[in-house]
């Protein structure tokens, strides 16, 4: 590939010369201005290896050229050199300043400017080839960094299912807490990482009901206070699991584990935080879960109708749920109606493939299988 140079002269002359000198050994293509504006505009839509650029210019001088030009992309590291025969250290300082590396002579016939212009172009060729490795690398890097971060997401939703097993619950429910999440979080103008790390923690939230015995958790009727105490340690037994990693969507599950039980008023678990002493995530997914919780079936009640659903957060924000948590969740209303529609409404994502052999009806063991209705089976 040939080294690619601007040259920039009002001089036609000078500017023949400079081009028939610079390409005489096949090893550059000049690209020729006589307007330094025109080479600007030209740089902005093509990448450089190398400039050459008069002192003195109409409409602009070599100097204010060199200063513009760093400031485009792709030129802050390509070698620019000045040519003038006014090298005062004055301008030489100023034009050192500017971004300029090097000086020619305008004699044309210089010696001088020979072998600076061959150093120059062995310069420029050196600076794109260390760019293109710098280029490739990045790319290698941004791929590596985006397959650790989809088994990242694997291995998140794979022990979110391992809860659901316990639970007796399909995939289904993890997909729509996590898709729930998003939405309000989205909607909460929180930053695009912060959404897509509480959707993928979300599922996270009742990985302490791993610790629960079967006997409470998968029990058909009404619970005992003293069976509510103990399914309520599976908030504090998630955030255990959860905490120390060094993981960030680990420590996010830790903290959406341990409050997704919090109330906006205080009176929730395991902690009593209120309002905004519970973390964003928490009070988000305690929102997705509740209204999942509510509009599905479970084995001890029948899923409520989603208007009804809809009018119980309502009703309850400010008391159990943050008011803006509720507001963002039903300002996307038809979106979650389509995700309780569930996966043939909303078909998967690349990130929730991994749901896909739950979801879809996969054949496997599963504990109390039998006693799972119908609906819940899917």
């Amino acid at each position: 590939m040939l080294t690619q140079a601007l040259l920039v002269d009002d001089s036609r002359s000078v500017l023949n010369f400079l081009k028939r000198h610079i390409e005489a050994e096949g090893l550059v293509e000049a690209t020729t201005f006589l307007d330094p504006v025109e080479a600007l505009a030209c740089a902005r839509e093509r990448v450089f290896d190398l400039v050459l650029v008069d002192y003195e210019m109409p409409h602009m001088d070599g100097i204010s050229f060199i200063r513009t030009l760093r400031t485009l992309p792709g030129c802050a590291d390509i070698p620019i050199a000045m040519i003038t025969s006014r090298q005062t250290d004055d301008i030489k300082m100023e034009a050192l300043q500017a971004g300029a590396t090097d000086f020619l002579p305008k004699a044309p016939q210089s010696v001088e400017m020979t072998v600076r212009l061959r150093n120059l172009i062995q310069l420029g060729a050196a600076v794109r080839k260390l760019n293109d490795r710098a280029a490739h690398l990045a790319s290698e890097v941004a791929a590596a960094t985006r397959k650790l971060g989809e088994r990242e997401e694997e291995i998140i939703l794979r022990l979110a299912l391992a809860v659901e097993y316990r639970d007796n619950d399909t995939g289904e429910h993890t997909l729509r807490v996590a898709r729930y999440s998003r939405i309000i979080a989205e909607q909460l103008g929180l930053p695009a990482r912060l959404c897509r790390d509480i959707y993928l923690a979300a599922p996270l939230h009742d990985v302490g009901k791993v610790a629960i015995p079967d006997n409470i958790l998968l029990k058909p009727g009404k619970l005992t206070d003293d069976e509510m105490a103990v399914i309520r340690t599976h908030a504090t037994i998630g955030e255990k699991i959860l905490a120390g990693s060094s993981c960030e969507l680990i420590q996010l599950g830790a903290e959406i584990a341990s409050g997704h039980h919090e109330r906006w008023d205080g009176t929730g678990y395991p902690n009593g935080l209120k309002a905004d002493e519970i973390p964003v995530a928490a009070r988000v997914v305690a929102v997705a879960d509740v209204f999942d919780a509510l509009t599905t079936r479970r084995p001890y009640k029948e899923p409520m109708p989603l208007e009804l659903a809809r009018d119980y957060l309502v009703a309850n924000q400010g008391r159990q749920f943050d008011p803006a948590c509720v507001e963002a969740f039903l300002s996307r209303w038809d979106e979650v109606m389509g995700i309780a529609a569930g996966p043939a409404a909303m078909p998967l994502q690349k990130s929730e493939v991994v749901l896909a052999p739950f979801i879809l009806g996969a054949t496997g063991d599963r504990p109390d299988e039998d006693r799972m209705p119908d609906a819940a089976a899917v």
